[in-house]
């Protein structure tokens, strides 16, 4: 009897229970709070302009149910937007515009307080007049450059606003369409960008600044006329051993490992030694003075596992180094390795692909050390025979160098074309 007293207890106990949660699912999502009287109006609006944006400011109303703020406006280019902001706040920042372009006027932008009920008050109209939007200056500041086997581009972003430059070419339907080699949603101040692998014909290129809510700029459209550039034969490079250059790793003395040809032989790669407390520097020549290009440059991949598992941003692969040239060696080369007489080509940094941390690399890593990389030498630098690569940290934050091949481009014919007036 006892027994089923408690059963019947819990069954009723569990049927509320029930009930409860049917009744819950049936109010649904509604506010928790019932007030069908709007709140009051945001007062005194202030409006700043900027580029591409407007800051505004409010008084708040004084409801004590009031939640947020939102303001609804419509972009130039038709796009709708809304901005929410919250009670605690007593301003909103509005986005996306293209600003004072072609003598546009004014936009209309609606505020309304909304109350914990979801019921806005009557809504407050202003107008706001942004300036013109970062994409104006980068277009503005947008050179394109004829370079060795493509073109050189280079724009300032000083607002550093997310912007994408768009590389046009025509398709085979005769219609300009992005290449693969657009840039997309850079933050960076100061934007360079190298096209590479381009024919020495002639060919016409178009060029937008677009932000990410898909306003654009004006078009530039340019013909680009690629230089021509070759790699200089290995066969006609030589270690040139000065006073200050880092002595071989024990073991691995060959004077050719930098540029035997043999990549992906490991083994036949240049190591400098690891105790050599000196600055880590290999010299070489090229064979003949050459406007140079590019240097391609593979690190050595640290073998760490069976079946060939390699590291390759890892103990002395390079990180950062210095590529240094020069026309003439002056003096006794066995004892003359003073870089004051050398001209400084670039200075670079090794990219690791993902990111992760000392010791761990994934695929990409993996192919992209592999594979190296090519490190850009400004067409501004003058002609030279002899380079040096100065080692400035490797993966492990120490100088000396591992590095599996160096391979040298450019143009020993190459003739400067005089400046247009």
């Amino acid at each position: 009897m006892k027994r089923n007293i408690i059963k019947s207890l819990s069954f009723i106990i569990l049927s509320s229970f029930m009930t409860l949660i049917s009744c819950a699912e049936d109010i649904g999502n509604t506010p928790l709070e019932s007030n069908t009287n709007g709140p009051g109006k945001v007062t005194n609006v202030t409006v700043q302009n900027l580029s591409g944006k407007a800051a505004i400011r409010y008084t708040l109303p004084d409801d004590q149910d009031l939640l947020y703020v939102v303001a609804k406006y419509q972009l130039e280019n038709g796009t709708d937007m809304e901005v929410k902001s919250s009670y605690y706040l007593n301003f909103m920042l509005l986005e996306g515009f293209k600003g004072e372009v072609e003598g546009k006027e004014d936009i209309e932008v609606e505020i309304t307080a909304v109350n914990r009920s979801e019921v806005a008050s009557e809504p407050v109209i202003i107008t706001v007049t942004p300036k013109k939007a970062p994409i104006y200056d980068v277009r503005s500041s947008l050179k394109v450059d004829n370079d060795f086997g493509g073109m050189s581009i280079s724009a300032l972003n000083p607002s550093k606003d997310k912007v994408s430059l768009l590389i046009m070419q025509k398709n085979d339907e005769g219609d300009w369409e992005p290449t693969p080699t657009s840039l997309y949603d850079t933050t960076l101040d100061t934007i360079m960008k190298s096209v590479r692998g381009l024919d020495t014909i002639p060919k016409e290129f178009q060029f937008v600044v677009r932000d990410r809510w898909f306003n654009y700029s004006d078009t530039l459209s340019q013909i680009v006329k690629p230089l021509y550039e070759t790699e200089m034969p290995k066969a006609n490079m030589n270690i040139v051993k000065l006073s200050n250059d880092a002595p071989y790793h024990a073991g691995h003395v060959n004077d050719r490992n930098l540029f035997d040809g043999e990549a992906p032989n490991y083994w036949a790669s240049y190591f400098s030694a690891r105790s050599y407390s000196g600055d880590h520097l290999v010299t070489f020549d090229i064979g003949e003075e050459v406007k140079l290009s590019r240097i391609h440059l593979r690190n050595f991949g640290e073998p760490v596992g069976p079946g060939g598992t390699r590291l390759y941003f890892y103990l002395g692969a390079v990180k950062k180094f210095r590529l240094w040239g020069t026309k003439t060696i002056g003096g006794d080369p066995a004892t003359n390795g003073d870089l004051s007489n050398w001209t400084l080509l670039g200075e670079y940094d090794v990219i690791k692909p993902s990111g992760l941390p000392y010791n761990s690399e994934d695929n990409e890593d993996f192919i992209a050390g592999r594979d190296g990389a090519d490190y850009m030498i400004p067409i501004d630098k003058e002609k030279v025979r002899y380079l040096r690569i100065e080692g400035l940290e490797n993966w492990i934050g120490a100088k000396y160098m591992a590095i599996n091949e160096v391979e040298v481009y450019g143009n020993p014919d190459f003739v400067e074309e005089p400046e247009e007036n």
